[in-house]
């Protein structure tokens, strides 16, 4: 069973939240609402594709009360203090174009570095430039991309099936995924891509999105943190304010978890070393 942290009422760090698509059908508008109104967090990362304006440009645009919430929720925890970093996606790629000014109650990054608590330094970025390592391309990138819409479609209907009888979320698109050696292969090769970056920039590790995968884990002493998405997985990442970074769920459910580096003080040191 996993463990909850109910309402997800502490006070945080820092939270990571990326690959919500307001604008589109498919964005799950109000457990992100509900989740962001009971966050209380020092920092709060938009790590892109927030507003799908590439969707809204293309399709017909679904907004609903729900996705007014969010941007309501948004507005409310800059009122309480909270720090709002924005760092584009492919999605809402128009917006990279006023990096490095303040937009009102937020700042907008193309990358940013975050320091944990505990001194690691983390690549904050979309992820989307990986996408020359990771991408089949042509055909087979074409016929994925429509039968990813389709899988989504059917994950709503069912889930809306699945409320009404009193049934938690579930996701059908991730069910899916997770058993197609094809997908499997393309989100390992994100996740190396992403690693090979910041070893190359001298980080500790990496925040990203974009795939709608939610992983934390830790690979040859990198960490590779990606807060999913809320199309799909319903999720967040999380540091709390001794470092631990956790993904959450959008209940609180704790889904993985890395503890704070180890960091000795002399008097911490056995006594033969600290003499």
């Amino acid at each position: 069973m996993k463990r909850v942290i109910a309402a997800v009422p502490r006070p945080w760090n820092a939270v990571f939240i990326s690959d919500v698509h307001l604008g589109t059908r498919h964005c799950h508008a109000a457990e992100l609402a509900d989740f962001l109104d009971g966050l209380r967090c020092r920092q709060l990362y938009l790590v892109g594709d927030i507003v799908d304006l590439w969707w809204m440009a293309q399709r017909r645009s679904q907004w609903s009360g729900a996705h007014t919430r969010v941007i309501e929720a948004l507005h409310a925890l800059h009122a309480r203090g909270t720090e709002i970093i924005y760092v584009p996606g492919n999605h809402d790629r128009p917006l990279r174009r006023v990096c490095g000014l303040m937009l009102p109650g937020m700042r907008v990054r193309r990358r940013a570095v975050h320091v944990t608590a505990d001194g690691r330094r983390l690549l904050v970025t979309h992820g989307d430039d990986y996408d020359n390592v990771t991408q089949f391309g042509g055909l087979q990138e074409r016929l994925g991309d429509w039968l990813y819409y389709r899988i989504l479609t059917c994950n709503r209907w069912l889930n809306i099936a699945r409320r009404r009888a009193g049934l938690r979320y579930w996701s059908l698109s991730e069910f899916v995924k997770r058993r197609s050696n094809a997908a499997e292969r393309y989100i390992e090769r994100f996740v190396q891509a992403g690693l090979d970056d910041v070893a190359r920039r001298q980080l500790d590790g990496i925040v990203c999105g974009h795939i709608h995968r939610a992983g934390l884990i830790e690979r040859d002493g990198l960490i590779y943190a990606n807060d999913g998405d809320w199309v799909e997985s319903l999720t967040a990442l999380t540091e709390d304010a001794d470092g631990v970074l956790r993904l959450l769920g959008h209940r609180g459910e704790v889904l993985a978890e890395i503890p704070p580096r180890l960091r000795l003080t002399m008097l911490e040191l056995p006594q033969e070393l600290a003499a």
